[in-house]
């Protein structure tokens, strides 16, 4: 791991500008579950573990219409858990890293848990939304606002929610969570694109831009392809994941290891008080 530690601190003194490409790994040091096969998601959810449900087969929209209680139990729950995760140390790490380069730091995520606006990010994609907004499940209007004012009450037995659920303040009919899920048609993605719009014009303005990928996995791998897609180029792409971490064609460091462990490590290899400086 030395040589790709000393290969990926090298790319990062000489870049001018970071972006990040994250998936649920990221969270992982935070104490987030990555939702990775049914055992891990059982293990965070033992409830779901009785009743033989399966993360995939839950985060599916067509429950909030058949089984309202049942969805937002779901979600309710991981809205809950995410507004009282605190970043984990590698995520300061990362803002300080961008700090120093002249053309900042932007982010891709395919999370929703919100993780790097809480830890002082400005410029956040999250490609697939975000838990802490909302939509109309009736599709009243594409309008897409702010959840801080919900607070879904848990059967913590059943995990089921218990009513009165969130609702649109349009027509009064129930809300969902403004994130993309398993077969989703109805998702309002005007907020995410307008994310990923904003990020494209700052990518395409920078020079010198170094990739670091994080805890993104190939299942769904929407995050991977952005990394290799913007790192093309210039090969400047660092991949930190410690179970798939393979770059094709070796255009770029892979680094077999956890996000919080690595990014440690660099820190300490990078920067004005590093032994490179």
């Amino acid at each position: 791991m030395s040589d790709a530690l000393d290969r990926a601190a090298e790319l990062l003194d000489g870049a001018g500008a970071l972006l990040i490409c994250a998936g649920a790994g990221m969270g992982v040091d935070s104490g987030l579950p990555d939702f990775r096969g049914g055992e891990g998601f059982w293990r965070a959810y033992p409830p779901y573990a009785r009743l033989g449900l399966r993360f995939e087969e839950l985060a599916d929209p067509r429950h909030f219409a058949d089984d309202p209680e049942l969805a937002w139990g779901f979600y309710g729950h991981r809205l809950a858990l995410y507004r009282k995760t605190v970043p984990h140390e590698g995520f300061r790490i990362l803002l300080e890293i961008g700090s120093r380069l002249p053309g900042g730091t932007g982010v891709f995520t395919s999370n929703v848990d919100g993780q790097f606006q809480a830890a002082g990010f400005g410029l956040v994609s999250e490609v697939h939304g975000s838990i802490h907004h909302l939509q109309c499940l009736a599709g009243c209007s594409p309008v897409i606002w702010p959840a801080d004012d919900v607070d879904v009450s848990i059967d913590p037995e059943t995990m089921r929610a218990v009513p009165p659920l969130p609702s649109c303040p349009r027509c009064g009919g129930l809300a969902r969570p403004n994130i993309l899920m398993f077969g989703d048609d109805a998702w309002v993605p005007d907020r995410g694109q307008a994310q990923l719009h904003e990020l494209t014009v700052w990518r395409r303005g920078v020079r010198d831009l170094v990739v670091v990928e994080l805890g993104a996995g190939q299942a769904i791998p929407t995050v991977r392809r952005y990394a290799e897609l913007a790192s093309a180029a210039s090969g400047a792409l660092i991949r930190i994941n410690p179970r798939e971490p393979e770059i094709r064609h070796n255009r770029g460091v892979s680094i077999a290891a956890g996000a919080l462990e690595t990014l440690t490590a660099l820190a300490a290899a990078t920067g004005p008080g590093s032994p490179r400086a």
